[in-house]
């Protein structure tokens, strides 16, 4: 009987230290990837900056829509009801198909939202951040207001 209960116990020992490795192993993948995205996005933004300058206009194809960042190179295409938003990874694109506020920015000069795939974008920072507006005259007006 205690042979049966020795074997139960190591075998429940090392079912717990087997989900933690997976767990473990899981968690560092996530944030190997996630370094490696930002390091990707730096690299790009810093090799694409001769095209697109702060203040410039940027296509959306080049912009992933829940980051809110210019990435210099094109993205995944996500069709949503008739539309195409952009994401740069999975996540991105599981966002953009389940969640509406991935979907909408909000316009910096009349504080409305906007739909990210009929917004005028701008490359707001060198880094890569952008904004969305309802339209380029709403970004002439908000450049001149700041």
């Amino acid at each position: 009987m205690k042979t049966i209960k020795n074997k139960t116990k190591q075998l429940s020992i090392i079912a717990v230290l087997a989900i933690s490795l997976v767990a473990c192993n899981s968690k560092t993948e996530k944030k190997e990837v996630k370094e490696q995205a930002v390091a990707t996005t730096e690299v790009k933004v810093e090799d694409t900056q001769q095209n697109y300058q702060v203040g410039s206009q940027v296509p959306n194809e080049l912009v992933c829509m829940v980051n809110n960042a210019y990435m210099g190179m094109p993205q995944i295409a996500v069709p949503v009801n008739g539309k195409t938003y952009y994401g740069c990874c999975d996540m991105c694109v599981g966002k953009l198909n389940n969640e509406e506020t991935a979907r909408t920015g909000i316009d910096p000069y009349s504080n409305k939202p906007v739909d990210k795939t009929e917004a005028y974008i701008v490359l707001m920072k060198k880094e890569g951040e952008v904004a969305y507006f309802e339209s380029e005259e709403n970004y002439k007006n908000y450049k001149t207001k700041s």
